[in-house]
Order: C-alpha cells, then sequence, then structure tokens
C-alpha cells in the first residue's frame, strides 16, 4: 500500500512537471487559448443580451468590438502613462545621476564598498531603456490581441452548441458536472473582474488625489499607471508604488516626502486590495494569498506579461472545478485560505 501511494505520487509530481513544460514551451499556442477562455467566459452576459435583439453572428461580433476596446483602453492608459513618465526622465537625467551619486556616497561613508564599484557602471539611461521596454511590450501586444480575439469570436458563436453537447453525453454525471462546474468558473471570473475593475479604477483616481495633492508632478500619469497596473496582482501595485517614491526623491530631494509617497500608496493599495476588495467579493472568490502571489510569479515566469495577468483567474477556474469534484475538493479547501468550519460539539 505505501509503495502504490509513493509511486502515486510521483507520477503526480511528473505530471505536473510535463504539464509546466507543456506550458512553457507551448505558450504561443496556449497563452491565446487560456486567455480567449476566459474573456469568453466574463463577456458571455454581454452576447447573452444582444443575442435578445439581434441575431447571434452580429452579437459576436459586437461584444468582441466592445471587449477590444475596453481592452485597448486599458493598454492604451497605461502606455500613454509609462510614456510620460520616460519623457520626465528624459529630461531629468541629471537629478537621477545626482541622487545615485548622492546615495552612493553616504553608503561607502557606512561602510558599504561596493557602493563605489556600482556607482562607475550606473547609468540613469537603464530606468528610461526598462520604461521603454514595458511600453513597448505593451505595444506589442498586437498580434496576440488579433489571435486572442479570433478565438474569442469562434468561441462565441459555439457557446451555445457546446453547452447542448455536453448536454447530451451518454453519462448525465459526468453532464451535469461539467455544466455545473463551467458555471461557476464563469459567475466567479465575472465577480473577478468586476470586482478587480472597480477596485483599479478606484486606487487610480485615489493615487491621483494624493499625488496632486503632495506637490508629485505627472499626478495623471501616476493615477492612469495605478489604475492600469492594479489588474496584475502584487507586481502591479508594486510598481505603481515604487515608481512615484523613486520620483518624490527626484523632483524634492527630500527623503521625507518619500517615505510619506510610499506609506501613503502602500496604505492605498492594502485598503482597495486586502481589505475592501475582500469584502466585496465575499466568499465567491476566497483564494489564498499565498496562492495568488505563487500563481501570479509562476505564471509570469511561463508566459511573462500575460501571464502575470491570467495567473490569477486560472487558479481560481482550477479551485472551482476542485471544488465542483468530490475527490478533489479537500484541494479547494486547502488552498482557499479559510478556517474550516466549526464542527457542533457531541451531545452528551
Amino acid at each position: 500500500m505505501a509503495g502504490e501511494r509513493s509511486s502515486g505520487i510521483l507520477v503526480g509530481i511528473l505530471a505536473f512537471l510535463g504539464l509546466c513544460a507543456a506550458f512553457f514551451f507551448a505558450e504561443a499556442l496556449l497563452a491565446p487559448v487560456a486567455f480567449a477562455l476566459f474573456i469568453i467566459a466574463v463577456v458571455r452576459p454581454v452576447q447573452v443580451a444582444f443575442s435578445r435583439r439581434i441575431p447571434a453572428l452580429p452579437a459576436a461580433l459586437l461584444t468582441v468590438l466592445i471587449t477590444l476596446a475596453v481592452v485597448a483602453s486599458v493598454l492604451s492608459t497605461v502606455v500613454w502613462g509609462l510614456g510620460h513618465v520616460g519623457q520626465w526622465v528624459f529630461g531629468n537625467v541629471a537629478r537621477f545621476q545626482a541622487l545615485y551619486e548622492n546615495v552612493t556616497t553616504f553608503l561607502e561613508g557606512h561602510g558599504f564598498v561596493m557602493a563605489s564599484l556600482l556607482a562607475d557602471h550606473f547609468d540613469v539611461r537603464w530606468l528610461l531603456r526598462l520604461i521603454q521596454e514595458i511600453s513597448g511590450r505593451l505595444n506589442t501586444l498586437g498580434s496576440f490581441l488579433v489571435i486572442t480575439f479570433v478565438y474569442v469570436l469562434l468561441g462565441l458563436l459555439e457557446v451555445d452548441v457546446l453547452r447542448r453537447q455536453v448536454g447530451r453525453l451518454p453519462r448525465r454525471e459526468t453532464a451535469d458536472f461539467l455544466l455545473a462546474a463551467g458555471g461557476d468558473v464563469a459567475r466567479k471570473l465575472q465577480t473577478y473582474m468586476l470586482v478587480r475593475t472597480l477596485m483599479s479604477v478606484a486606487t487610480g483616481f485615489v493615487v491621483w488625489g494624493f499625488t496632486l495633492a503632495a506637490g508629485l508632478e505627472l499626478a495623471t500619469a501616476w493615477g492612469a499607471i495605478a489604475f492600469a497596473m492594479n489588474y496584475i496582482p502584487f507586481i502591479g501595485p508594486f510598481i505603481a508604488t515604487f515608481l512615484p517614491t523613486v520620483f518624490a526623491v527626484v523632483q524634492s530631494g527630500s527623503w521625507e516626502l518619500a517615505v510619506l509617497v510610499f506609506v501613503s500608496l502602500n496604505v492605498i493599495q492594502f485598503l482597495t486590495g486586502s481589505y475592501l476588495e475582500p469584502r466585496i467579493a465575499g466568499r465567491a472568490l476566497a483564494v489564498s494569498p499565498f496562492m495568488v502571489l505563487f500563481a501570479v510569479f509562476f505564471f509570469s515566469f511561463l508566459w511573462g506579461l500575460e501571464g502575470a495577468f491570467i495567473g490569477v483567474p486560472i487558479l481560481i477556474a482550477t479551485l472551482t472545478v476542485c471544488a465542483r469534484s468530490t475527490s478533489a475538493r479537500w484541494v479547494a479547501d486547502l488552498l482557499s485560505g479559510r478556517d474550516p468550519p466549526e464542527t457542533p460539539a457531541a451531545e452528551t
């Protein structure tokens, strides 16, 4: 029995590693499909609403066009914000260089001998190139989006057919499981995107208002970046907090202002991401924060920037399916981040 259990664990580990390798090497094939399935689940209610008034093909086309416009608007927002930041960096290179030299002098005075070596190789254009690379990466998503939305259009046209085919499966239990699990996944992903969008809009406005009140330049750009980056858990808010903090030091030369900006933006991100969002979403999206962070970094390793966004929806979908399965429900419970329900004490 112990040997069989060990063999099962080994097979499971090998299967997981094989699946990871397939995801990594087949990124060009699998990533657009994963995004398309996610988008179909989210926008399906829009298509259904249109289908009540117009034929199926125009309804699907209109749904795709509206979705594409929304996605393009979000991407354009972050590209616009990073573009303005890049222009500011280019116009204030001397400030960044002076700040770095002051920091290295301070570190050397406190025994950090590597600081001088780093200073010799420091070039503030690194930061500019990083910003340009991020903006360029977002701008080159065009081909990826074209492939994804072709899948979305075809998928929206086949959703009803697929449901009917699943309903006709010989095994009634399998059909019921697939239909129920698919419905649960779609509802949870819709809730996830609705809550994430509300929190992103709120975060963008609050960050804009705070940076404007603090006297920082590019307040509108910081608000736009905070709004768009908030769609990527952990990584996005970190970027939206780190960049304004650095720029606060460069602009004012005041470390006190930098600390104020850093602390305040972290408070804003904490209130929206760790306090308001779980209370708005409720138990529908109960996922361990540890697993959310793991999903973001794991899929960003596999698929880059696209993976950082899609990782959490994939995690939510996986746990939702596990929760529907009798044999795998323990996985969903284990990774939910919730305390188990209290067992009533036996009456004596």
